[in-house]
């Protein structure tokens, strides 16, 4: 990996990452960083339907890189979201039967050449007397180290045991007793009274 000092100097692949989720952050290089680990160590092809799934610890802006680069989303059902606020993701190879789980080892420390002005930057931050161009630099500053940085200083690595999600389920709709809204088989509850409702209308009952 190499640092980055202006969009047009982004990797392809990187550059798809931003486009999606619409700016460049620190959190989104986490990802970035985690999914590449990961078609690295799994020789990984973007997933067309479900034979690649991720499991995130969180729903931060890192997501959204794992989502662009490992072809894992929500409506396919291979993109799982366990929002333990931990800086953590599990990523399975269905057709291989591995899985990989990466955590962020610590509390983040510049490691760049420019540490003294990081470290001024960062203050000023902390003490509410920075301005909008000092919180540029500082987000610049942290993604240009975090990109340079290798993987193993950021996190740690575990192979983990496979344990083969469910396929998104798929299911016949039938209107709610209540609403009449179409509502997925799966996502009803059947009430005292025999009659199956949707969740909000069973939540209000």
């Amino acid at each position: 990996m190499t640092a980055i000092d202006s969009k047009q100097k982004m990797p392809d692949d990187l550059r798809r990452c931003v486009e999606f989720h619409g700016h460049i952050c620190p959190g989104l290089i986490y990802g970035y960083r985690v999914a590449k680990e990961a078609i690295r160590l799994m020789n990984l092809r973007r997933a067309v339907d479900e034979e690649v799934v991720a499991v995130c610890e969180n729903d931060s802006c890192a997501v959204d890189a794992i989502q662009v680069l490992l072809g894992t989303a929500a409506g396919k059902g291979n993109l799982i979201i366990k929002d333990f606020g931990k800086n953590a993701y599990t990523v399975l190879n269905r057709g291989k039967k591995q899985a990989y789980r990466f955590s962020r080892k610590t509390r983040y420390e510049y490691a760049g050449k420019d540490k003294r002005e990081f470290d001024r930057l960062d203050a000023a931050v902390a003490n509410g007397s920075a301005s909008e161009d000092d919180r540029r630099k500082l987000k610049r500053l942290k993604i240009d180290d975090l990109l340079a940085r290798p993987f193993e200083e950021i996190f740690t690595t575990m192979e983990a045991p496979f344990a083969e999600p469910l396929y998104a389920p798929l299911a016949p709709s039938e209107p709610c007793a209540v609403c009449g809204e179409m509502t997925m088989d799966v996502k009803r509850v059947k009430l005292s009274d025999g009659r199956q409702v949707c969740i909000p209308c069973s939540q209000k009952s």
